[in-house]
């Protein structure tokens, strides 16, 4: 039976990179993003909005005997109005919590969507793509307090959401994952002068997400990974 795979945020550059991927591989890959047409594969949904878990639920549960997991790839660094700050007297309230709304509820509104789908049998493995600076032990470097910050509650929730999983669906994994600099809507601010060693294309940080994504086991699960498979303190 041909194994199914959920990528939300699919509407990205990462994220299309990802449904490439894993359609090459031979999965069969449903999608969730704020943009595109509706159909039975694809639903067109605010994942912020936690109004919306129920129609989340709907639009997964005609998948779930195939489903193989969730890499949800939703997030933001900056806008036409905020870009990241530099010291303390540039963070905003309103960029704070626009970072946190929309860094942190797709995975939230994502999994309480799921939750009720899965049981003791259940083996589904999870991954959200954090970053190395939302790691509190890693940051030497201060700065880009609203990305950081919202960084560091999604990594919380997924730690979270691991160990409350792993007590009801014990063979499932929950991890968050680093993929890298990836020339991208996101990331093209600061690209500019990033030596070119350390600037990923979008097919190759794909092929990291679901090499990970492939291998990760039920015992990987609760961590923060870097794209080379590396454990990144929280």
């Amino acid at each position: 039976m041909q194994k199914t795979v959920l990528v939300a945020g699919s509407h990205g550059t990462i994220g299309r990179a990802i449904i490439d991927t894993l359609r090459c591989q031979g999965y069969h890959v449903i999608s969730i993003s704020r943009h595109g047409d509706p159909s039975d594969e694809h639903l067109c949904v605010d994942m912020t909005d936690q109004g919306n878990v129920e129609r989340i639920t709907g639009f997964l549960t005609p998948h779930i005997s195939t489903l193989y997991g969730v890499i949800q790839c939703a997030g933001v660094l900056h806008n036409q109005t905020y870009q990241p700050e530099k010291n303390l007297m540039q963070l905003d309230e309103a960029w704070l919590h626009e970072s946190m709304r929309i860094n942190v509820l797709p995975s939230v509104v994502l999994a309480q969507a799921l939750s009720p789908l899965l049981n003791r049998k259940s083996s589904v493995r999870w991954i959200s793509l954090s970053a190395k600076v939302g790691s509190i032990e890693d940051n030497g470097l201060g700065g880009w307090y609203s990305y950081r910050m919202s960084k560091a509650a999604l990594n919380m929730f997924i730690k979270n959401l691991a160990t409350e999983w792993g007590r009801k669906s014990p063979e499932s994994s929950v991890i968050a994952m680093h993929p890298g600099t990836t020339p991208s809507d996101l990331s093209e601010p600061f690209t500019k002068n990033w030596p070119k060693e350390k600037l990923y294309s979008p097919e190759m940080t794909a092929s990291r997400i679901v090499s990970l994504f492939t291998s990760m086991t039920a015992s990987d699960s609760g961590q923060l990974y870097h794209h080379d498979h590396s454990v990144i303190p929280w």
